[in-house]
């Protein structure tokens, strides 16, 4: 059960994650403000421990990928005192590891916290998937009522102009 007194706010967290390469992830500055490390810090943790971070844990960013983010969300460039490496997305899984290499209590809850966020992502889209459907439903309902209203119209115009 979530606590009334969250660490932090569940809309933070949930604003830090982004679809990248099909996979909801967060990158690794938002992750180490959240644990209040630094970037560095998480980096070098999840560098000593490569093995806990597969691929479908955790990745670095291609070029390309780090100029449309810097694009997108106006990330500083380098020269401009922003990063020089290319930032790492980590999934959910790959969270849930991090915690584990970080070894804080902060880490602890921060991470409660932001499984919370992904378990409500996933029921939000599962409810926008089911309601979805439901429009859908009633659009193929309703294009088949007003095709038939059409047809009518068609008909009684024709033979209006035709007596």
């Amino acid at each position: 059960m979530p606590t009334s007194k969250s660490l932090i706010p569940v809309e933070r967290i949930e604003k830090s994650i982004l679809l990248i390469r099909g996979h909801k992830v967060m990158l690794d500055a938002d992750l180490a403000e959240l644990y209040g490390v630094t970037t560095g810090r998480l980096n070098e943790q999840v560098r000593r421990n490569k093995e806990r971070f597969p691929k479908d844990f955790g990745f670095q960013l291609t070029t390309d990928e780090f100029e449309i983010l810097i694009s997108q969300f106006a990330t500083s460039k380098s020269g401009r005192g922003g990063r020089r490496k290319r930032p790492w997305a980590f999934t959910e899984h790959g969270i849930l590891m991090l915690s584990s290499v970080l070894r804080s209590k902060r880490a602890i809850q921060v991470n409660i916290q932001i499984m919370r966020a992904f378990v409500r992502m996933r029921q939000l889209l599962a409810s926008h998937k089911g309601l979805m459907e439901k429009i859908l439903a009633m659009e193929k309902k309703y294009d088949k009522q007003f095709k038939i209203v059409f047809e009518a119209i068609r008909h009684l115009w024709s033979h209006r102009k035709n007596p």
